[in-house]
């Protein structure tokens, strides 16, 4: 039986905290080593190692790149295409020796042209970024435009059109005019996005999660007449053997109290969206040997019962914490998207209070590398050692994804809470963590405020109240009239 909650997840958030402060106290001594081998012993300086693509940077970690130096100020995974002066969300400049500001341009060549007028963006395309810019004084063959360092145009007049770039990419550019005495100095720098972006999330309704497995199931049509609510997620698709898809490893598609369910929900005017994975059980992305594979899975999933969404829940050290496993769904999502461009895909995964771990974080870059249109990035803010104040904490984490979001796609901070959710538990986390009915209702409206795309919980099978009950599978707790949380969720 596949359980939510239990000490498993009290060990997995141990050791994702472990695993942080190791990884960066690494880092801390590394950098220390660098510097220590690389000053003569008369001297003391600071020499920080270069930057490099994939590879985890933390806030405050420093590079040297093209020979200045950076610091890290949101931390994330690097990748190609996001060096330090191309990405200023992710990096601030610093003089070689660590200076609060960067080293002076270098004064132009005798004879030069004269700075150019701050370029604009004056138009984009899936591939493209046009640009314009105000006239060098001066005597000028021409101009170039940089992307960091490198040249990315060389034209006679005042407009280009940079070509050959990734779909919703950023790129940041500054123009330098030229002729036969040397370069002027550079004029100021223009930010642009390529188009093709994933359209913004698309608000779900209210999905509280209803599981079949246990805790006294409730009539799905019943808590609909009763709150409101019009849809669920549905708990667990897992491997029934090998990368074949069946609920809980043992139910099958049809015939199962799960397709049941399904059934009145959607005979009740609902839907359904559809959650794979979780924290145990056997699962279909270590079990599917490719992409291909696992998108061949859900299809058949999405064939049986037409959803509103699949939710992937990539939970524990089988799928959350490895990385081959973590791109192998990714790669399946892409081709499930392309597939079925109208049924929203949304991946789930645990937080810290400030926001995604290491792999969390790691997960969000690699969507954006592979080009996996997500439409729903959904934090669970609890198991997590928030503490009593779980409205505030949820919010921090929200935040931190928010950033994250923000670093790897370079969305604005509404397109980025478009794309976010929040799925939390309802009265008493495994941790005892205490998330109220108020308290419910308070990180709704926040989340209704922010415009975030989805909102559920784990799990109407838990919306039952008893108080000093425990953590247990079939009430929440603590004092609380029935269904209350699943109102509340339906109101969002």
């Amino acid at each position: 039986m596949q359980l939510r909650f239990g000490t498993g997840r009290r060990a997995r958030t141990a050791l994702a905290l472990l695993a942080s402060l190791l990884l960066a106290v690494a880092g801390l001594v590394a950098g220390t080593a660098a510097s220590a081998s690389a000053a003569p012993n008369s001297v003391v300086m600071l020499a920080y190692p270069a930057w490099a693509p994939n590879t985890w940077y933390a806030i405050g970690a420093r590079v040297t790149y093209n020979g200045a130096d950076y610091e890290c100020i949101q931390a994330h995974t690097s990748l190609t295409g996001w060096e330090p002066p191309i990405v200023p969300a992710l990096w601030k400049m610093v003089s070689g020796g660590g200076n609060p500001s960067p080293s002076p341009s270098p004064t132009p060549p005798s004879g030069a042209p004269g700075k150019p007028g701050n370029p604009s963006v004056t138009g984009t395309t899936n591939s493209s970024i046009s640009l314009s810019w105000g006239a060098s004084s001066g005597t000028v063959t021409g101009y170039r435009v940089y992307e960091g360092t490198s040249v990315k145009a060389t034209v006679g007049g005042t407009s280009t059109t940079v070509s050959g770039l990734g779909t919703c990419t950023t790129h940041t550019y500054t123009v330098k005019a030229y002729n036969s005495n040397g370069e002027s100095a550079a004029s100021g720098s223009v930010t642009g996005t390529t188009t093709g972006c994933p359209a913004s999330g698309g608000k779900l309704p209210g999905a509280p999660y209803l599981y079949e497995g246990w805790g006294n199931p409730p009539n799905p049509a019943t808590v609909m007449n009763a709150t409101g609510v019009r849809q669920f997620t549905m708990a667990f698709m897992l491997s029934g053997g090998g990368c074949t898809p069946a609920w809980d490893g043992s139910r099958p598609l049809s015939g199962s109290a799960d397709a049941s369910a399904i059934s009145q929900i959607k005979a009740a005017g609902g839907n359904v969206q559809i959650s794979f994975g979780g924290w145990s059980g056997n699962k279909l992305g270590p079990n599917c040997s490719s992409s291909s594979a696992f998108a061949s899975a859900v299809q058949q999933v999405i064939n049986a019962y037409n959803p509103a969404a699949v939710d992937f829940d990539i939970e524990n050290s089988d799928e959350f914490e490895n990385e081959a496993v973590q791109d192998r769904i990714l790669g399946g999502l892409k081709i499930v998207k392309q597939n079925n461009p109208n049924v929203k895909v949304v991946v789930t995964f645990g937080t810290s209070t400030t926001g995604p771990s290491w792999w969390g974080t790691r997960l969000i870059n690699q969507s954006k590398a592979l080009g996996v249109n997500i439409d729903n990035y959904t934090i669970m803010p609890f198991d997590f050692g928030g503490g009593a104040n779980m409205y505030q904490n949820t919010v921090n984490a929200a935040e931190g994804l928010k950033n994250a979001l923000k670093a790897a796609w370079g969305w604005t901070d509404a397109q980025a809470y478009a794309h976010m959710g929040i799925s939390g538990m309802n009265g008493l986390s495994d941790q005892q963590e205490l998330t109220s009915v108020a308290t419910w209702t308070q990180i709704r409206d926040w989340a209704k405020s922010k415009g975030l795309g989805r909102l559920a919980f784990w799990a109407v099978n838990r919306d039952r109240g008893c108080a000093g009950g425990g953590v247990v599978s079939n009430c929440s707790g603590i004092a609380q009239n029935d269904w209350d949380f699943t109102r509340i969720t339906a109101g969002f």
